[in-house]
């Protein structure tokens, strides 16, 4: 394998430098296991020193455990290296351990010690279409243009533009043209961009509902930009107080409110609109979760009403894998320019053989199949968890409606929220309290609970655990 390798030659050394470029690799993974490297007589040559110092370094390497050397099989990467020190305490990367530890950073793996992962925001990973995502990318790689392999269209190839445009206006009434469509890598791409092309034109302020995704807290701030909370109700977003605010841009989720659950109503949806042309705003519509509806037909986007004010964002994370790394925002033509830009500026774009493969599951209808299976999956498990927690724990309340991968679940007056997530996550159960996701407007105690990933006999053997959690915090006693 070719190494793309500097050295310092004014610096001496040139074998300890060599030794220290390759263990570095090795600790940061970009040499893996049993990877083979260049013969030492290759190596020399492409960084032209003598054929002695490659032949020092390695020997160092292999005395360190680094490197194995055997007759005939040259020189690779140990099938254990030796693994990179920790980080100092106090770092930026410990304070990332620390939150991976605790559970506070999205990952694939549950928290130690849990057995039910009841986390909001992630979706049944085990039924991804592997089979069908895989006969297709066969297809694809095989059927497509080679120039399609060329870097593409920053804003995504035309395929899957035109197809997401013709898939948004059927399924979420949205008023979407192939030009008005741009690739994301996910709703947090538009998030982090979005902000930012606001700051440029002037804004410095961004209304958010409160309370809202903690995980989009950061993400947010880092753009910039100042966030004002704005309460939610029963109807969804208070635009009375939006309009106090006096901000000129709002992040809002009509479709499943994140994480009360509620629906933005008609007559809010009619107010929000004519606040956005009043005030000459913009409204970032996160289209969370709105694929899933179980007891009726799913609400139209917002961005279907005023197309002129509202950038819709969405993504397959849910309804396909967060891994993915595939999204879209229908903007206003000025706003998808901006985006279309930025990508170019700054990653050039989506994966396209990835794209393609996307825009063929939609035109097929495998996407929609694959969708309507995981509704009826999702509304399964949703309906066991809700039917053992009426059972359990009738004294808490579920806000919202039948839709999504989360409840809201108002706990009694007077419990101890925090100590509820911990008695919780003591007993294997990991669930999330709202309390770190609300800004400004105090609320009663609640937590948020995902029931996607578990099946619905252990959703009911989650909720018993549940249940000692919330009475051993000053809750009710468990019903019988």
């Amino acid at each position: 394998m070719d190494l793309h390798l500097t050295l310092d030659r004014a610096a001496g050394r040139l074998a300890g430098q060599l030794a220290d470029r390759l263990r570095d690799l090795v600790r940061r993974g970009a040499l893996v296991p049993g990877h083979r490297l260049p013969s030492t007589r290759d190596l020399a040559g492409d960084l032209n020193v003598s054929r002695g110092v490659v032949v020092t370094a390695y020997e160092q390497l292999v005395a360190e455990g680094f490197l194995v050397s055997r007759q005939g099989d040259g020189t690779r990467v140990a099938s254990a290296p030796v693994a990179e020190p920790p980080p100092a305490s106090g770092s930026a990367a410990h304070r990332r351990v620390l939150r991976l530890a605790a559970g506070t950073d999205a990952g694939p793996a549950d928290p130690p010690g849990i057995a039910y992962d009841l986390r909001p925001g992630k979706p049944d990973l085990t039924s991804f279409p592997r089979e069908r995502w895989a006969t297709v990318t066969r297809d694809v790689l095989r059927e497509l243009p080679h120039a399609e392999l060329n870097y593409p269209d920053p804003a995504g190839t035309g395929v899957l533009r035109t197809e997401l445009a013709g898939y948004l206006a059927r399924v979420r009434a949205a008023a979407a043209e192939p030009g008005a469509v741009v690739v994301t890598a996910g709703v947090a791409h538009t998030l982090a961009t979005v902000p930012r092309i606001l700051l440029e034109e002037g804004h410095r302020l961004l209304a958010v509902e409160d309370p809202l995704a903690h995980q989009q807290l950061p993400l947010i701030r880092a753009t910039g930009v100042r966030m004002v909370g704005v309460p939610v109700d029963e109807e969804g977003i208070d635009v009375a107080a939006l309009a106090r605010t006096r901000a000129r841009a709002l992040l809002i989720t009509p479709a499943h409110q994140f994480p009360t659950g509620v629906v933005l109503s008609p007559g809010r949806r009619a107010a929000l609109v004519e606040w956005a042309r009043a005030a000459d705003a913009l409204i970032i519509e996160d289209d969370y979760d709105g694929e899933f509806r179980y007891d009726r037909e799913p609400v139209g986007c917002l961005q279907g009403l005023a197309p002129e004010r509202v950038v819709l964002a969405g993504s397959v994370s849910k309804a396909l894998s967060p891994a993915l790394r595939l999204g879209w925002a229908v903007a206003p033509a000025w706003l998808a320019t901006r985006l279309r830009a930025a990508r170019a500026l700054y990653d050039l774009g989506s994966s396209v053989p990835d794209q393609h493969v996307l825009a063929r599951m939609i035109a097929t209808g495998a996407y929609d199949r694959h969708l309507r299976l995981m509704r009826r999956r999702y509304r399964d498990r949703r309906d066991a968890f809700i039917s053992a927690l009426t059972r359990r724990l009738p004294e808490v309340r579920v806000h919202g409606v039948s839709a999504g991968l989360h409840a809201y679940l108002e706990l009694p007056a007077g419990t101890d929220e925090a100590e509820v997530v911990a008695r919780a996550a003591a007993l294997g159960v990991a669930v999330e309290g709202v309390t770190p996701m609300r800004l400004r407007h105090p609320g009663p105690p609640a937590i948020v609970v995902g029931y996607a990933r578990v099946p619905e006999r252990r959703l009911a053997e989650a909720v018993n655990l549940l249940t000692r959690a919330v009475s051993g915090a000053g809750g009710p006693e468990p019903a019988t």
